[in-house]
């Protein structure tokens, strides 16, 4: 499904809501998944003329400041978090920043539900310390549940993204899917560095299937 309007918030539960903030930017690469129905299997629209300083938006002109400054992607990043937290997995990571200090918002959690927000510095790939996120116990079971029944990892949704569209990952985040019936998702946002814009996917955490995808161009 092409999704004409811009695309829902993060669905994470709050304990995650650190990383869910503003302007979703981060880096990626890929090989594919399955696709879904042929509706699902259209590529980003094409983008024959490359975008100008003079026509580019806010938006546009923010992550084109932003996106470059990164030297680590979002592998590299929640590759740290893992490290600074053990026995955990990734769930959410955002680039985030100014050009003259970007960063990575990321957050992993342990199996019980137990998730921690890891800031990483998007040149060095220094972890900061972790910090606790929710102790709510429907939170951590909301959680684990949701850990428990993702059998696709970030870099995996990554790839199946980035296929479709070549670019670099600046969002990344495991959530319910937009068309609930209990379907563990990852959204995973591109940027194209011929325009600036951000194409947002919505993979099936189970089986790679591209559920929706959107490109912003506002």
């Amino acid at each position: 499904m092409i999704r004409r309007g811009r695309p829902a918030g993060p669905r994470t539960i709050g304990l995650v809501c650190a990383v869910a903030a503003a302007g979703a930017l981060l880096s990626g690469c890929g090989s594919s998944g399955s696709d879904t129905a042929s509706p699902q299997k259209s590529a980003a629209p094409s983008r024959a003329v490359p975008a100008t300083a003079a026509s580019l938006n806010a938006d546009q002109a923010q992550r084109k400041a932003l996106v470059p400054t990164a030297k680590v992607d979002y592998g590299q990043a929640l590759k740290a978090a893992i490290a600074a937290v053990p026995s955990s997995e990734a769930i959410a990571a955002e680039l985030k920043g100014t050009p003259s200090s970007p960063y990575w918002d990321t957050v992993v959690a342990t199996t019980d539900g137990t998730a921690y927000a890891v800031r990483v510095d998007a040149v060095s790939g220094k972890a900061q310390k972790p910090q606790p996120q929710s102790d709510d116990p429907d939170d951590k079971q909301e959680l684990a549940a949701r850990l428990g029944k993702a059998t696709v990892t970030a870099q995996q949704a990554a790839q199946t993204a980035t296929e479709k569209t070549k670019g670099t990952v600046t969002t990344i985040e495991l959530g319910d899917a937009d068309h609930g019936n209990d379907t563990v998702a990852w959204t995973v946002g591109v940027v194209t560095t011929d325009d600036w814009n951000e194409t947002t996917y919505e993979i099936d955490a189970t089986n790679r299937k591209v559920l929706w995808m959107h490109v912003d161009q506002d």
